[in-house]
């Protein structure tokens, strides 16, 4: 059974509710290759978006036509390059033409160039950071992992803002209990590992609610965030120890393995998706699967339904 063949229930719940609220309309940014038309004709033609494409018309159309890919129907915003691209698909959210920005196949930092600028991005007083939102197999309910791709070191006034943001995605998924476990190698604070401090640091500052919406517990070791008979061994009792539902890796690097571990180990699918922005932002790659490519586009349009809905969530 491929990854792409491995049930993800969770998902199909996702998109159920995506389609529900009705599609968004999304500016895909460069997509010059086959992997980005077809992830946004797929979510297309299961209603979840309405799709722009910014690009060079040449290209998109050439690399339609050599995949077979029918793109009548879809507006082209025709740029010059990459970056122009990326400048444009920008625009279209500051124009109200796009309520989501979704990477087609330049290279991210071109994309969150635009984002970010001082002048003409998209920047809120919240800090951009990054979520996977994981259906993981045997597992009863899906798992938030952040951050996996924007901050590579992050300080501990970055962190409150990813656990905010993470904490913000899971009331709009319908979490319920959000339970946040700050993960770090062990699950005692130690003068000797920073991320330990963090975590400590992280947990006061939810008593003191500067960060508010769920329950964090840290540091906590990922076998005893995530398991009743790990928790118990090591006597830690806390309503998140054993069982978090959102997971704050201490780095970049520490969250984007953990995420690809499940993911290529224990067959998890994993959904993208960048917060903090004025909207939400799709960052698909060409090693996701099909369900992970559409879980993508219904966590953004659920994300993006209820910014316009006025909701004091995700930086907006």
């Amino acid at each position: 059974m491929t990854r792409s063949e491995v049930p993800h229930p969770y998902y199909e719940k996702v998109i159920a509710a995506a389609r529900e609220a009705g599609p968004v309309t999304v500016a895909l940014a460069h997509p010059c290759d086959a992997h980005a038309l077809e992830a946004a004709l797929d979510a297309a033609s299961l209603g979840l978006i309405k799709p722009i494409l910014v690009g060079p018309r040449a290209r998109i159309e050439s690399a339609a036509d050599g995949a077979g890919l029918d793109i009548a129907a879809l507006p082209i915003v025709d740029t010059e390059h990459s970056h122009a691209s990326a400048a444009a698909a920008v625009a279209l959210v500051h124009e109200g033409k796009a309520d989501v920005l979704m990477k087609g196949s330049l290279h991210t930092d071109e994309l969150m160039g635009a984002v970010v600028s001082a002048t003409t991005g998209l920047r809120t007083s919240r800090r951009l950071s990054h979520c996977f939102v994981m259906d993981v197999p045997g597992r009863g309910e899906p798992l938030i992992i952040t951050d996996a791709a924007i901050n590579i070191i992050p300080t501990l006034a970055e962190k409150a803002d990813i656990v905010q943001n993470a904490i913000d995605l899971a009331h709009v998924l319908q979490f319920g209990d959000v339970r946040v476990a700050i993960l770090a190698a062990v699950e005692t604070v130690s003068a000797k590992m920073p991320s330990t401090i963090d975590a400590a640091a992280l947990c006061k500052m939810a008593d003191r609610g500067q960060i508010t919406g769920a329950t964090l517990d840290g540091p906590l070791a990922m076998d005893n965030a995530i398991d009743p008979e790990a928790a118990a061994i090591k006597n830690l009792k806390s309503p998140v120890a054993g069982r978090a539902n959102v997971l704050v890796a201490p780095d970049l690097e520490a969250g984007n393995m953990l995420a690809k571990s499940l993911s290529f180990m224990a067959g998890a699918a994993a959904a993208g998706i960048v917060l903090g922005a004025r909207v939400p932002l799709i960052l698909t790659s060409r090693a996701d699967s099909v369900p992970a490519r559409l879980a993508s586009c219904a966590v953004a349009v659920l994300v993006a339904r209820s910014k316009m809905a006025g909701a004091r969530i995700l930086g907006g």
